[in-house]
């Protein structure tokens, strides 16, 4: 099937579907860094592009199957402002479907697949998760959604919300079924975030009864404020917390140093490939590269589901 990268990123929704058999023919991405990666990722030739979803027509985009996006989250996550659709980037999904209104019903697109924060159905005592089910209801879609861990393909733990819309007038089948998409966690990642040897554990702070967490060798620390008594999850046994814009995750070594996880990591972390990563390596420099990752989506999460699509 053909397919619409909307919110682009450096490309996790495309990796997956393309892992899936399906065809790229258009993407959108406003962060010029972002682009940088992607473009040097992916075979983008001739495809539609744009920067701004605002200044997008729905005229110009290219007739597909499947539009992909995950709509900024800055607004909804439990770390942002939690404006929900309020908020001015998180209001963005309603820049796509204003783009489906403005199309004729027998030329919008047969599938949509959405990805968020888990902060999605329940921000706002979930009236923003309400509107978005009636908002894509009003434009001719059924919706079904579920919360996955990417703990399931990756050795990440991170929550997100996948959500499949089909248009009601080119299907009669009914909502599509993600109900069993866990796989067991993928034992070959693990040996990416550290070594794992025989030595005593050690204690982190956290706000938990005990006060600590203990550490083993091939643990995950998030390292950001290390002397917060209010922090909660700041280890993950043999996998790493969820990913965000920063470097600020360390696995401790079978010596007792603590080591930041690389780039390179990161980008395993979120099931994209080595080869992938050397070659936005070359185009943008760490700190954007720390960014991208925890900003993406998980790729083989995205596979799994895009094999759904037929």
């Amino acid at each position: 099937m053909k397919f619409i990268d909307i919110f682009a990123g450096i490309g996790g929704f495309r990796s997956g579907m393309e892992l899936a058999g399906h065809e790229c023919v258009g993407y959108i991405e406003f962060d010029k860094f972002a682009r940088k990666s992607y473009e040097a990722i992916h075979a983008t030739a001739g495809e539609f592009t744009a920067w701004d979803i605002n200044d997008v027509n729905a005229d110009e985009v290219p007739e597909s199957d499947v539009w992909c996006f995950g709509f900024p989250c800055q607004d909804i996550s439990l770390a942002g402002n939690k404006k929900g659709f309020s908020g001015e980037k998180s209001s963005l999904f309603f820049s796509v479907t204003g783009l489906l209104r403005k199309k004729q019903e027998k030329n919008r697109p047969k599938y949509l697949f959405i990805e968020n924060v888990k902060n999605l159905l329940s921000i706002n005592k979930g009236r923003d998760f309400a509107r978005l089910l009636i908002e894509l209801d009003e434009i001719g879609y059924d919706v079904q959604w579920r919360v996955i861990d990417s703990k399931h393909y990756v050795a990440q733990h991170r929550e997100r919300v996948y959500i499949v819309a089909n248009l009601r007038s080119k299907s009669g089948w009914e909502v599509l079924s993600i109900g069993s998409v866990a796989r067991q966690v993928n034992q070959a990642s693990l040996k990416q975030i550290g070594n794992v040897g025989k030595v005593p554990k050690i204690l982190v702070r956290q706000a938990t009864k005990a006060g600590f967490a203990e550490v083993s060798p091939g643990d995950s620390v998030n390292v950001s404020q290390p002397n917060s008594k209010t922090r909660r999850g700041r280890v993950g046994h043999k996998i790493a917390n969820t990913l965000t814009t920063q470097s600020e995750q360390a696995v401790l070594l079978d010596d007792y140093r603590l080591r930041l996880l690389t780039p390179k990591e990161c980008w395993r972390l979120q099931g994209f490939t080595d080869e992938q990563f050397d070659k936005a390596e070359k185009v943008n420099s760490n700190s954007q590269l720390y960014k991208q990752a925890g900003n993406s989506v998980t790729v083989p999460v995205i596979a799994e589901l895009a094999k759904l699509f037929v």
